[in-house]
């Protein structure tokens, strides 16, 4: 069942491109026809020199030229009917691909952290490609193949009943070894894609910490988990691979039991007068051209039930519920004034552990909150919500006044600038990075922006300046060089809230001073809502949150929470204790 609604998918893919499909089906009815004609002619050209002394050569040179004309017809028909199929096939996967990568940008993120980044690019990358492939064969083979079976049936009823008839009977035994091969290969390949996505996720994520994976020794463990799923990956493929190969030679059984039956039967009728040997010999060419499909179909069927468990895994992705869309009568945040509210929200990631519970907030203009709290507490989260990166599940947010599920996502996150600590920058230049949000941003906007957050001067002193190219993830820079790109990215946008992470975490003390002080400047008349582990940087702020397990506990400024001497108190008292 799950087949067939996979099948119908893909035959809905196919839909928009029926008339090179309906091309494709016409070339190979001709080109069926035009090889099952071919045996006629040999067996009719035996005919003209098979008697003693009689070699009938006028007819025998025709039969030449039409047979001639036969094989080039089917030569060039074939051509151009596997043109029509690649055409089809690489724009349906081209489709299939653009349609899967469009839809990762419209998961909601509960999905993406759900899953290993590997399983995902997977599904896009590898088990699109061997989806490719299954139907290119498919396409091809599995036609013609069905076309060639019913057209040799209908050639060979025409010279002999009987023979036709054995040909018949013997026709099950292939059907019966096709059936049951493929009842075991789809379930062999599913499980082999399974795998495949797992090693994939592995090696991305080894391969990407490889610096942590040799800072912390874990070089053995890695290799462990990796010979794990590498002998979970042959086993799984060595037992798919034995279904499949047994195929071919399966089915050759069946064709040689077929062939022989038609020499040794057939023989027997031309003794009798019942057919001629040019008949015979026709229906010998019909015994291999019937059988072979056979073998190509068995082989398709392989091919399609690793293309199905492929399709499977992509259809599965595609269909994951997007996330909520903006409503119809969503309206763009134009100017942010930096208020913000909370208005009892409660959110959890999972509905059975409880997060945030019936949390209220009202920020002011320009005010700088905040948020501090022991790892877990739900610091981060408060900050997806804010972004609207999760929908809360009770409760409501104010933004400007304005109830964010009535604002456009897009309009909303372009209103908060971030700087978190993972730092994230894409392959391209050093001006292409700090220009992300603006892309139109002028030179010397982009230098400007570079100077305040002072990455200005270690941008000066790399090779090609600001047109240096840096690798993935800033892999060819230090990381605190890294941080600075992305708090010069924020300056650049200026926008109206900012969220700071430990924005200077990997940054030397006497950067971050500078960037300390870039960062006043910045907050000016913004509001500003800053996560902090190290409790020296936020002293100075209007208000601070103290959050635990979900709750905002405490809240205040520096001086009033230590003079409570509670929760705020030991957690300062902590990091600034003298020994």
């Amino acid at each position: 069942m799950k087949q067939k609604e996979t099948l119908k998918k893909v035959l809905r893919l196919v839909k928009p491109y029926k008339l090179r499909l309906a091309g494709m089906l016409l070339l190979a009815v001709i080109t069926v026809a035009l090889t099952l004609y071919t045996p006629i002619l040999i067996g009719e050209g035996v005919d003209q020199i098979v008697g003693p002394g009689e070699i009938h050569m006028g007819r025998l040179t025709e039969v030449l030229i039409l047979l001639a004309l036969a094989v080039a017809g089917t030569a060039v028909s074939q051509w151009l009917m596997n043109l029509l199929t690649n055409q089809i096939t690489y724009q349906v996967v081209e489709d299939l691909r653009d349609k899967a990568f469009r839809h990762l940008q419209e998961v909601p993120l509960s999905y993406i952290d759900r899953h290993q980044p590997g399983d995902i690019l997977s599904r896009i990358v590898t088990d699109v490609s061997q989806f490719s492939d299954g139907l290119l064969m498919g396409f091809t083979q599995l036609f013609t193949g069905v076309l060639t079976i019913l057209g040799t049936i209908l050639f060979m009823m025409s010279i002999s009943v009987k023979i036709s008839l054995l040909v018949i009977v013997l026709t099950p035994v292939s059907l019966f070894v096709a059936s049951f091969i493929a009842a075991r290969t789809y379930h062999m390949f599913r499980v082999q894609s399974e795998t495949r996505a797992e090693m994939t996720s592995l090696v991305e994520e080894l391969v990407g910490n490889q610096k942590v994976v040799q800072a912390f020794s874990y070089e053995d463990r890695a290799m462990e988990r990796f010979r794990r799923v590498n002998e979970k990956l042959r086993v799984c493929g060595i037992k798919a691979l034995f279904f499949s190969s047994i195929t071919n030679p399966s089915t050759r059984f069946v064709n040689g039991l077929v062939y022989t039956g038609v020499g040794v039967f057939g023989a027997f009728i031309a003794i009798g007068g019942g057919i001629t040997v040019g008949q015979l010999t026709s229906f010998l060419n019909y015994a291999n051209q019937y059988t072979k499909p056979f073998n190509e179909i068995s082989g398709v069927v392989t091919e399609l039930e690793n293309a199905l468990a492929c399709a499977k895994r992509i259809f599965d992705f595609i269909e994951t519920p997007a996330q909520t869309p903006d409503k119809e009568d969503a309206g763009e945040l134009q100017e942010a004034d930096g208020s913000l509210a909370l208005s009892k929200i409660s959110f959890s990631y999972q509905p059975e552990v409880s997060l945030l519970k019936d949390i209220s907030l009202d920020v002011k203009p320009g005010q700088r909150i905040a948020i501090v709290g022991p790892t877990g507490c739900g610091k981060t989260t408060l900050i997806n919500l804010l972004m609207r990166f999760y929908d809360v599940d009770k409760g409501q947010i104010f933004v400007s006044g304005f109830p964010v599920e009535n604002l456009t996502r897009d309009s909303l996150r372009r209103s908060f600038g971030m700087v978190l600590q993972e730092t994230w920058l894409k392959s391209g230049t050093i001006r292409e990075n700090i220009a992300y949000g603006k892309p139109d941003a002028s030179l010397e906007e982009v230098i400007e922006a570079a100077k305040q957050a002072h990455a200005h001067s270690f941008i000066k002193r790399m090779p090609k300046g600001y047109d240096t190219v840096i690798a993935e993830d800033g892999g060819n820079i230090s990381q605190g060089q890294k941080q600075l790109l992305c708090i010069a990215r924020v300056m650049l946008l200026r926008p109206k809230m900012l969220i700071l992470d430990e924005a200077t975490s990997s940054i030397d003390t006497r950067t971050e001073r500078k960037v300390q002080q870039a960062f006043e400047k910045l907050m000016e008349g913004r509001t500003s809502f800053i996560v902090a582990h190290r409790l020296s940087t936020i002293q100075e702020a209007d208000r601070i949150l103290v959050m635990k397990d979900g709750n905002i506990i405490e809240q205040g400024k520096h001086e009033e929470l230590l003079a409570r001497k509670g929760f705020y108190a030991k957690l300062y008292e902590s990091q600034f204790a003298v020994s």
